[in-house]
């Protein structure tokens, strides 16, 4: 009995002694992989995980949710789908044992960091916000097998950094804005089986993968050009859509080209039949020769005679249609110039468009202007403003129509036809309801579409060459709904080229996108920038505007110290009055009104003169609901200029205003909307200056010190003023952008040039 009551306190005793031993070995994560987890945490924006802390814990011992351990060492951060946010931060590098991490479908932003784990295997950062370009340090991740970056906002080119990644097994770096040529060391990729680029702007050609050991390759949707491989051709899932490739197959074992004669002597309809069925005993007769030759001439000639045929039938119906389109043209001039017709466009149209942030697409009294003093017809059809003091009216003159560019010009303008700015009342005007075609008329196939007045339709092939193959060199912006870069044209003409991003583009079908071309051409006005073509192509959709050299006001204001320079006090009043006459002209001049939606100082452009111009007017549609929506508000509020209604998904003319105001703010202060880099009561500038702008010493401190106190107190004063009605937190209590206008005009009007502060 003594015997077994001992017995039963040993096992209890090594029991205890396993228990209290267990986590000594498994557990106590060492040090490094602590700071390096409390970095990850902080950059994050310090979420609720369980059991994850800023500083000090201990992530294995304590079982933080995804984290991984084997002994000591955090082996894995598995965190997929937490709904996080924030960023990377730079202390990844300092895992000592980490081989996955996968922070896949949440809202992570910035730059993915240089300074990656060495003993990383599976990477894996897809469906998140991360901008900048892929770090050339994944050279250093030698045992990476799996990496995802798919579905994010990269940029610029693939680094050339595979030669030592011989163990990569399967890649995603799709639905990105990845530019440039596929880098020569991809080459050196002997494992990969699974590549997907699909979605990007990549060209060149596909030669660097033709010896790679590829089972599952997805390129649709970029730029590539030239022949493809013919060992591509045979892999078992290639999908190679949306791209402007040549029709033929490049060989892999011949040479490039051949001599154009392999003898000096003509070519015999013997050496013909070698050529198709290999060697013969017997060549062919002169009877037979001749039989062929008549066959194939009478072949010819029946072709010519039905292909001439078709042709002749094809100009008599197209004759017969524009007859009948000239007989209603000629009908409907035949109205006297103060016949109103009623319209009859409702509904129809807003069933085909519901998804367009522009109420109904309908136009109410539109202006339809004779014909000029050469006979050609610039009528267009432009909604009637608001009565208003003609004196004071900023709005322009629609100018002629331009001259004919290298590229075919395309009018879809009978789509759906949005206004324009009116001309100066003429002498006389004819004022019309205008009767828009009937739902079955309103998406009829591309090529039946007519030009777009003054727009220009440009190939993928053509801006390559004036964008330099979209280069990182030419990347002039970017923003939620694509890059610009520049594009000079071979007459020198410098463009803007805007290449909206794959989750912009699939929300609409190539007639939708064009008639939202239609719809952005109408917008004529000095403080909106002009549109000047478009490119719907291989799946790519693009927008071509005038180029502005002087960059954004952004830039202006935040890093170009030379054009900051020339920013005095009137210089910036007067930009807040542009800036504020685009937004008047859309909310007020505009029917329907059209919302803005991505107001920013980065949307400002600043032409040779520095006269603002705003661009992005008329893109709504784009970002109006689904993700891209979602997204855009995150990035508004996220940056400071998102409207407190923002929260409940929300967003009217009103929460232009509120943008509006924080640009103001901009002007006012030299600060972005948000910086990171300031105190934490300082980094949200609307939020940090809307108590202060009452207070005169507050106000006076907030200036802009470069400046230097050069500015009238009175017009500093009229500044906050407005501001602080702009910024308010209920929509309701915000100004019309008419009553801004008025009100910065008065600012000018009343202001001497220049003062020194307390003059």
């Amino acid at each position: 009995m003594d015997h077994f009551i001992w017995e039963t306190y040993a096992r209890v005793f090594f029991g205890m002694i396993v228990i209290f031993s267990a986590p000594v070995s498994d557990g106590y994560t060492i040090p490094s992989d602590v700071s390096a987890i409390n970095s990850l945490y902080t950059a994050l924006g310090s979420p609720p995980l369980p059991g994850w802390i800023a500083n000090g814990g201990d992530p294995c011992l304590e079982a933080w949710q995804g984290v991984q351990c084997a002994d000591s060492n955090i082996t894995a951060i598995i965190l997929n789908g937490a709904n996080l946010g924030g960023e990377l931060g730079e202390n990844l590098g300092s895992f000592v044992s980490i081989a996955s991490i996968d922070l896949s479908n949440n809202h992570i932003g910035g730059s993915i960091p240089s300074n990656l784990p060495l003993t990383m295997k599976n990477f894996f950062l897809s469906d998140n916000q991360f901008t900048g370009s892929i770090p050339s340090s994944l050279a250093s991740l030698t045992q990476l097998t799996d990496m995802s970056l798919n579905n994010n906002h990269l940029t610029g080119e693939i680094p050339d950094a595979f030669q030592s990644l011989t163990g990569l097994i399967n890649m995603d770096l799709s639905s990105n804005n990845l530019s440039g040529q596929l880098p020569p060391s991809m080459e050196n990729l002997s494992s990969l089986t699974t590549l997907h680029l699909q979605d990007n702007q990549l060209s060149g050609t596909l030669d660097v993968l033709q010896d790679l050991p590829l089972r599952d390759l997805n390129i649709e949707n970029n730029l590539f050009s030239g022949p493809i491989p013919d060992k591509l051709l045979g892999i078992p899932n290639f999908k190679k859509d949306g791209n402007p490739f040549n029709t033929t197959v490049a060989p892999s074992h011949q040479p490039a080209s051949r001599p154009p004669h392999v003898s000096r002597a003509p070519p015999s309809e013997e050496a013909r039949g070698k050529q198709a069925k290999g060697p013969t005993s017997a060549p062919q007769g002169p009877d037979s020769t001749k039989t062929k030759k008549f066959l194939t001439t009478k072949r010819v000639i029946w072709i010519s005679i039905t292909g001439v045929l078709i042709f002749i039938i094809i100009v008599l119906a197209l004759a017969l249609l524009a007859s009948k389109c000239c007989k209603e043209r000629e009908e409907a001039d035949i109205f006297s110039k103060r016949h109103e017709i009623i319209s009859t466009y409702k509904e129809t149209k807003e069933k085909e468009t519901q998804s367009m942030d522009w109420p109904n697409n309908q136009m109410e009294k539109a202006v339809l202007r004779p014909r000029d003093e050469h006979g050609i017809d610039i009528g267009r059809l432009g909604a009637v403003p608001k009565a208003k003091d003609n004196s004071k009216s900023d709005i322009k003159r629609m100018g002629e129509l331009s001259n004919l560019k290298e590229d075919h010009e395309i009018d879809v303008s009978g789509i759906d036809m949005v206004l324009m700015p009116p001309p100066p009342p003429p002498a006389e005007k004819v004022i019309v309801n205008t009767i828009l075609p009937t739902a079955t008329t309103l998406r009829p196939p591309l090529k039946s579409m007519n030009p777009i007045a003054s727009v220009s339709s440009f190939t993928i092939a053509s801006l390559q060459q004036y964008t330099n193959s979209f280069s990182q060199e030419n990347l002039i912006g970017g923003g939620m709904l694509g890059n610009a870069y520049r594009a000079e044209l071979p007459d020198g003409k410098l463009l803007a080229v805007k290449k909206l991003d794959n989750a912009a583009s699939r929300r609409q079908t190539d007639e939708e996108f064009l008639e939202l071309v239609s719809s952005i051409s109408k917008l004529k006005h000095a403080n909106v920038i002009k549109l000047e073509g478009y490119c719907a192509e291989h799946g790519q959709k693009l927008l071509i505007y005038e180029y502005c050299s002087n960059g954004t006001l952004h830039d202006a204001l935040h890093s170009d110290d030379e054009i900051n320079r020339k920013l005095s006090w009137n210089a910036r009043i007067q930009m807040a009055l542009g800036a504020a006459r685009a937004l008047e002209y859309l909310h007020e001049v505009c029917q329907p009104p059209i919302v803005h939606r991505n107001f920013k100082s980065a949307n400002i452009l600043l032409d040779d003169e520095l006269v603002v111009r705003v661009s992005d007017c008329g893109l709504s549609p784009l970002i109006s609901s689904g993700a891209v929506s979602q997204l855009s508000g995150q990035l508004l509020s996220a940056y400071g200029y998102g409207a407190p209604e923002f929260e409940s998904g929300t967003y009217t003319y009103q929460s232009d205003v509120y943008s509006f105001g924080v640009v103001m703010l901009e002007l006012l202060t030299g600060r972005k909307s948000y910086d990171r880099s300031r105190p934490r009561g300082e980094q949200h500038l609307a939020r940090w200056a809307i108590t202060q702008l009452h207070d005169i010493d507050a106000l006076s401190r907030m200036v802009d010190p470069s400046l230097n106190g050069v500015y009238p107190a009175k017009s500093l004063s009229r500044f906050a003023d407005i501001i602080s009605l702009c910024i308010q937190p209920e929509p309701e209590f915000r100004p019309p952008m008419s009553e801004i206008v008025q009100n910065l005009l008065h600012m000018i009007q009343r202001e001497p040039p220049k003062k020194s502060n307390g003059e």
